[in-house]
């Protein structure tokens, strides 16, 4: 590759493409609500893609996909992407958040910002376990209240109105978020210029989910001690401010796999990926994370688990049933 493709500008191009793909797929999903709740008389299918945004209702369909084999009826593509980033976590670390991820895109701008201002603070190895320990505790919350019901609650709960609208009811809530939700998306913002990374390394039980598979993973950055000219480089870099210089292998369930620390080393060949004792080229971790996504997507497309199985009549019913235009019968 030339030399100024960089890590950091792969990373902003993958996840600027991604991006891009979700605002689409969102401008998609608008025009099918509209025609749900009956402002249309133009069917607009619903993008699968869109059901990316319900890890709640996915975790609970991967239980009983678990233990009856059954895939989920009412959100396919859901139970589809979230195995997919769970494959994506053990082959290949924490590349969808470190490269694909949206909200992580917004997370990088922002520390670019910060930075440029200089106010960027790098909390210490206590305070970093500090800042993890909410999202853990929250993805704990998660697990607890998905494994301790039975096999027909999550049942009921996956046909139940509410889900089936679930990915609606997301879009009204951001399309007139409240002055409180306003104001805590305002905060996080702030915090994420001061803190590198805030949401994804103190708040995102998606990403401590991730980081929890990542530790099993074959894939992981490291680092040639003979080659190390002990710069530090690396670990000003990282994102989240994994001591990267004093590690042979980076296997923190924080790290993110950007690859930012590989672009930062001066010294070539100190720092690399390797999967299962064979090195490969930096972009491997970006390039593997979308081809496992892609291939998932067109796998499951190919066996009917990608487009929501649900006749379009009963999606229109139940949208409108959602603002209670028509009676419950």
């Amino acid at each position: 590759m030339r030399k100024h493709s960089t890590p950091a500008t792969l990373r902003l191009l993958a996840q600027g493409g991604f991006a891009v793909f979700l605002v689409w797929t969102g401008l998609r999903f608008l025009d099918h609500v509209r025609w749900a709740l009956g402002q249309s008389e133009v069917w607009t299918p619903k993008p699968p893609a869109v059901e990316g945004f319900l890890p709640i209702s996915a975790l609970m369909a991967a239980k009983r996909l678990l233990f009856t084999g059954a895939y989920d009826p009412i959100h396919p593509a859901g139970l589809t992407i979230f195995l997919a980033l769970l494959a994506i976590s053990f082959l290949w670390r924490k590349g969808f958040c470190g490269q694909l991820c949206p909200v992580g895109l917004l997370s990088n701008l922002l520390e670019r910002l910060g930075r440029r201002l200089g106010v960027v603070w790098r909390p210490g190895p206590f305070a970093r376990r500090v800042l993890a320990a909410p999202k853990y505790l929250l993805l704990a919350a998660f697990c607890y209240v998905t494994f301790s019901m039975g096999a027909q609650d999550i049942e009921a709960f996956l046909r139940a109105p509410f889900n089936m609208v679930a990915d609606t009811k997301m879009l009204l809530f951001f399309q007139q978020p409240s002055a409180l939700s306003l104001g805590v998306l305002g905060l996080l913002a702030a915090a994420s210029v001061v803190i590198p990374a805030f949401w994804c390394r103190a708040l995102c039980p998606y990403g401590a989910l991730l980081g929890l598979f990542s530790w099993l993973s074959p894939s992981a950055i490291t680092r040639e001690e003979a080659a190390c000219i002990g710069c530090g480089r690396c670990a000003k870099a990282c994102p989240v401010g994994l001591p990267v210089d004093a590690l042979r292998r980076v296997n923190s369930p924080e790290c993110q796999g950007c690859a930012e620390c590989v672009g930062a080393c001066p010294v070539a060949g100190c720092l690399g990926v390797r999967f299962a004792g064979l090195r490969l080229p930096w972009w491997s971790l970006a390039a593997g994370s979308l081809a496992v996504l892609l291939g998932a997507s067109v796998l499951a497309d190919a066996l009917g688990f990608w487009q929501s199985p649900i006749p379009a009549p009963m999606v229109r019913r139940m949208h409108m049933l959602l603002l209670g235009q028509l009676p419950d019968f």
